[in-house]
């Protein structure tokens, strides 16, 4: 085998998650606009919102509009999971609500880091193996990875809408593997999705580790 260069790892749920839940700060900005509805329910229909959307990709757009496709995307989720839950019409300006909130998961404020990864990137870094962040997150992922403090760490970023391709596609693998000038068999890649982070990396020929998170763990 040969030796490991590079370690790529998945960006929510890998390196850091939401305080609470999605659903908790859906419903505690939507009160600031004077929309009240339970976040248990809110967490609930984002889950299947989520799950329902296409993939974040945008083929054929230009760098320049992704942020506007990746604004819309989110949006689209968003108005339905407030629909779903049957409050949309409560909102006087749910665009205005929306771009407070989309703004609101682009800094560090919702967001916390998982104990384990420092002291694991840390290490890493000491051992002189290179790091990468292979997310379908969106282009908000810069600021974040900034505001939480760990973009000095990190040797590339490479997000599904920049690649236009959405793990598990073996294409946004060989993107990151491309930045590093690795070959797949000597490079890692960890993350808590079963389909997108293990079987997406394992199919692309790299070694893949699942990491089954549990709340803040």
């Amino acid at each position: 085998m040969p030796r490991l260069k590079v370690i790529f790892l998945d960006a929510v749920g890998t390196l850091f998650g939401v305080k609470g839940s999605v659903g908790e700060v859906y419903s505690e900005l939507a009160q600031r606009f004077g929309v009240k509805a339970s976040a248990d329910l809110l967490n609930q229909a984002f889950v299947q919102s989520f799950k329902a959307a296409p993939p974040p990709v945008f083929p054929g757009t230009k760098p320049q509009e992704i942020p506007e496709r990746e604004f819309a995307w989110w949006q689209d989720i968003a108005l339905h999971t407030f629909q779903q839950v049957g409050v949309l019409d409560q909102f006087a300006d749910f665009s205005a609500f929306f771009a407070e909130l989309y703004t609101h998961f682009g800094t560090a404020k919702p967001w916390f880091i998982y104990p384990d990864v420092r002291p694991a990137l840390e290490k890493w870094r000491r051992l002189g193996i290179e790091l990468g962040v292979l997310s379908n997150f969106d282009s908000r992922l810069y600021s974040v990875l900034q505001a939480l403090e760990l973009t000095e760490f990190f040797t590339s970023v490479t997000i599904s809408t920049e690649v236009g391709a959405a793990k598990p596609d073996p294409r946004i693998f060989a993107a990151g593997l491309q930045k590093h000038n690795c070959l797949a068999e000597a490079a890692w890649h960890v993350g808590d999705s079963w389909k997108e982070d293990y079987q997406g990396a394992k199919a692309a020929g790299l070694f893949a580790v699942w990491l089954k998170r549990d709340e803040k763990t």
